[in-house]
């Protein structure tokens, strides 16, 4: 699924990829039954935020789906090209959601209504270019220990942002699962191992203890040594810190109540402590990420 991330307001930069609403009440039914093994499929109702003809998406403010995920504004990979040209935003829609291993999209959708509800609002964002100085943020990690991103000065630090209850395998699963790549890469490399670390930064603190981020930590990475996090962390914010850290990193996000949206945001940060590259989507590969720690660590000798 490609992302271009386009905020929903006078800046016209970025769009929200999800929208995390725990005490609504759900809406949709229970997932079907699908003649394709390894096929679920789910019912969607929601409205069209927008459409992206070239990521062959729709941006959907989705309703719960029970069992499944809760509701979400997040962009759905479309396979009939010629539903771009039907939708509209404001659009109340039913579709359903279909899930194979990695891969997900959204068929057989329906228009039932339209509003013409506003936008919901995106705080402003700083965007990182190199050479910006990364302030040093405090974060407690997977050990209840206080960490600072100042800890890591000599190192390359590989940062992405993550909560653990999401539940779309395009989102932080994905990423996730890229920094298990990179970290089972960069072992077969001490030299650079020594010299590098990663970093998952959760923004639910409400949810996301150290004792639940320890849990994420084991299940992504597919390792239940303690050694992992000596190359790879895994932390929050308090939650009155958090507005200043996804700011800073350009984590489009807005919080009324319980609802959380948020796009992604990937950073390599040098050894001397300046964002290297910046990665708005979560499409870069492993191999990318470590050739920038190559060069971060170059760059710094």
């Amino acid at each position: 699924m490609k992302y271009f991330l386009i905020l929903i307001c006078l800046t016209g930069l970025f769009s929200v990829a999800c929208n995390k609403t725990p005490s609504q009440t759900p809406t949709a039914a229970p997932p079907q039954a699908s003649a394709q093994p390894g096929v679920k499929r789910y019912h969607l109702t929601g409205r069209v935020v927008s459409t992206d003809k070239r990521g062959n998406s729709v941006l959907i403010d989705g309703d719960a789906i029970p069992d499944f995920m809760e509701a979400m504004t997040m962009p759905y990979t479309v396979k009939d090209l010629t539903l771009l040209d039907k939708l509209t935003p404001g659009d109340k829609i039913i579709a359903d959601v279909v899930v194979q291993g990695d891969d997900s999209w959204i068929e057989n959708v329906v228009v039932t209504g339209h509003t013409t509800a506003p936008p919901k609002p995106i705080s402003e964002l700083h965007l990182p270019a190199a050479g910006d100085a990364v302030p040093d943020f405090k974060l407690v990690n997977q050990d209840n220990r206080p960490i600072s991103l100042r800890q890591y000065r000599g190192r390359t630090l590989l940062v992405t942002f993550i909560y653990t209850q999401c539940p779309f395998p395009d989102f932080c699963p994905r990423l996730s699962h890229q920094f298990a790549e990179i970290n089972r890469q960069l072992r077969s490399n001490p030299a650079l191992y020594a010299k590098t670390h990663l970093l998952s930064i959760s923004f639910d603190p409400a949810h996301d203890t150290p004792k639940a981020l320890r849990a994420y930590a084991f299940s992504v990475s597919g390792s239940k040594s303690a050694s992992l996090f000596q190359h790879w962390d895994f932390a929050v914010p308090r939650a009155a810190d958090l507005p200043a850290i996804a700011t800073f990193f350009g984590l489009a996000y807005v919080q009324e109540g319980a609802v959380l949206n948020h796009s992604v945001s990937t950073a390599v940060v040098g050894p001397d402590g300046r964002i290297f590259k910046w990665y708005q989507d979560p499409d870069w590969q492993p191999s990318e990420l470590i050739k920038d720690a190559t060069a971060a660590q170059n760059h710094a000798s």
